[in-house]
């Protein structure tokens, strides 16, 4: 059945430049419509010098909140008039929603990235290793993440000694600097074996180069028993990567659980609502759209 749209419907969305390629409202639009509610999903395709007239223009006809995605995480931030503070942390807002008639900005990635390893896969984090490879945008997610969960030591590792010590300098005026360290790649073979938590924060391996992996069969291969192997890709599912981890006897954890669950977290803050029975929709929505079937 078609949606009908009329002049009380409220508009919500994700704000990118690209943003065809978007699965948000797939999945957003799946939950409205399991919860019965008069909204809509939409995605806004803003070029980066539009950014600013498009939130003063999102004001004025009233949109309830908004998504944002590259290349817009960081260049939002000025334009809001409060932030959380994890977000301020991370340096990147994902979510924006209207209070009292101002833009505040929060980041779900983290609690996306956390939420399998706080349900499925709970234990006591507090005497685990977390390695991260990577050290970009995402990686700052999964340190903040990993920090939340009270991980005993946290590696990021990554192939360019300055990109890494920008990442590392970029947290220092927030307590958190000292919760992690970073590495050169070099370093892997050691930090390994080590590791219950690794996790994948890079490009490779995504569509549509899908037989790369970050690490080689043999690296994949000194993980610690029960580890868990993390991609934040999701497309193709499993990626090599988790292929490699899955052939180790590795639980394997994709991309698409950490788009669902920061999804249902942008929802309740949108909709001001604690809990939200819309997991299961927005996961099978994606599946189905994907082609995965479950």
């Amino acid at each position: 059945m078609t949606k009908k749209i009329t002049g009380k419907t409220k508009l919500i969305g994700v704000i990118g430049h690209p943003v065809e390629h978007s699965l948000s409202p797939v999945m957003h639009n799946a939950a409205i419509a399991q919860l019965g509610l008069d909204y809509i999903y939409l995605p806004f395709p803003i070029e980066p010098q539009n950014l600013e007239v498009a939130i003063a223009g999102f004001a004025a006809v009233g949109v309830v909140g908004f998504n944002v995605t590259i290349p817009h995480k960081q260049a939002i931030i000025p334009l809001l008039s409060e932030i959380t503070p994890l977000a301020q942390t991370i340096g990147a807002v994902n979510t924006v929603s209207r209070q009292n008639n101002q833009w505040v900005g929060t980041n779900t990635d983290i609690e996306g990235f956390i939420a399998p390893l706080q349900t499925t896969y709970k234990q006591d984090w507090s005497q685990k290793v977390a390695v991260i490879l990577g050290n970009g945008g995402a990686a700052r997610a999964v340190v903040a993440g990993c920090i939340q969960l009270g991980f005993a030591q946290i590696h990021v590792v990554g192939r360019n000694l300055q990109k890494l010590e920008e990442f590392r300098n970029s947290w220092s005026n927030s307590s958190l600097a000292e919760k992690f360290q970073v590495h050169q790649w070099e370093e892997l073979p050691k930090l390994i074996p080590q590791a219950n938590l690794l996790v994948n924060t890079t490009p490779i391996g995504m569509y549509p180069k899908v037989d790369e992996s970050p690490l080689s069969m043999q690296e994949i291969a000194n993980l610690p028993k029960g580890a868990i192997a993390y991609d934040l890709i999701y497309i193709p599912k499993p990626t090599q990567f988790l292929q490699q981890a899955q052939k180790q006897g590795v639980i394997a954890i994709d991309g698409l659980e950490m788009l669902v669950q920061q999804g249902v977290a942008a929802l309740k803050i949108w909709l001001q609502q604690e809990t939200l029975p819309v997991v299961e929709v927005m996961r099978q929505a994606l599946q189905n759209h994907l082609g995965l079937g479950k």
